[in-house]
């Protein structure tokens, strides 16, 4: 008998949820970035695992704002924790636990869970016990600890057979070839915003998004893709482009690289700036470029 289930990546902001998800794949479809709140949907991976399909939902950051764009996020979080069958808690080694005690507060439906100890590669074995020893006082609240080093795949194996063994007996949910059941063009918005993030400094990638505008594929030759940049303020336009239009081709040079890595094709990228004043606050602004509760 075959076994699938969703499994809810949740953690605080810039806790790494991406990078792993994107790990355990052995593809990137998750934007990744070193600011904290770059992801801010939902998506998903299709794990293959032996006999189980395991379909991982990454997630926003748990934080607390004042933004209807962050209150979204916030959401989507509480959402995942809620609609899935195993969640993964992922907390960096170098965090204090008060990041744990607020994620139990907020499992209402006391869904179970596995912690992930990530980042075990940056501290000595000392503080690592210390830590571990630390959870282990909320023992009856979780399934397992399982330490990881995600850019050198330590801990995976024990994670994903530990995984396995919580999921439900189930035909299997989706195609076994599939990597994710996201639309294409929100993985190429989330490469954009990426390289938003990446090449863009201080608080203007968190003030901009991107909207894919047209994608048109060729299977001989070059995709199109067509895409706009939306920022609040003139000067964050400004900023976004650069001087000679040498930042926004920055931006381009790296989200194209990404797309073309996974799409396996040549790439096309068009990208264009516009201003929106108050984005972040407007619900139906937001509602209307994909942010639905």
């Amino acid at each position: 008998m075959t076994k699938a289930g969703f499994v809810s990546l949740i953690g605080r902001p810039n806790a790494g949820k991406s990078t792993l998800m994107n790990s355990l794949l052995g593809e990137t479809i998750a934007m990744v970035s070193q600011k904290a709140n770059a992801t801010r949907k939902r998506s998903n991976a299709i794990v293959m695992y032996e006999d189980t399909q395991i379909i991982f939902v990454d997630t926003p950051g748990i934080h607390e704002r004042e933004k209807v764009l962050n209150q979204y996020m916030l959401d989507e979080a509480l959402k995942a924790m809620g609609d899935c069958d195993l969640i993964i808690y992922l907390a960096p080694v170098t965090d204090t636990i008060e990041h744990y005690q607020k994620f139990l507060k907020l499992n209402k439906k006391n869904v179970k869970h596995i912690i992930v100890l990530s980042k075990i590669d940056q501290v000595d074995q000392a503080k690592l016990f210390k830590r571990i020893a630390q959870y282990n006082q909320f023992g009856d609240k979780f399934e397992a600890l399982i330490p990881v080093a995600i850019p050198k795949k330590v801990g995976h194996e024990d994670l994903l057979k530990l995984i396995s063994k919580n999921l439900p007996e189930s035909p299997f949910l989706y195609d076994p070839d599939d990597l994710t059941s996201e639309l294409v063009r929100d993985i190429y918005a989330g490469f954009i915003r990426e390289g938003i993030f990446d090449n863009i400094s201080d608080e203007i990638p968190y003030e901009s998004d991107v909207i894919i505008d047209s994608i048109e594929e060729d299977e001989k030759h070059v995709d199109k893709i067509y895409a706009s940049i939306i920022v609040e303020k003139e000067s964050q336009k400004g900023i976004i482009i650069g001087k000679g239009g040498e930042a926004i081709k920055r931006i381009g040079i790296y989200s194209r690289e990404k797309i073309e890595i996974l799409s396996q094709k040549k790439v096309f990228l068009n990208l264009q700036v516009i201003v929106k004043k108050g984005w972040t606050k407007d619900k139906a602004f937001l509602q209307e470029i994909g942010y639905t509760s």
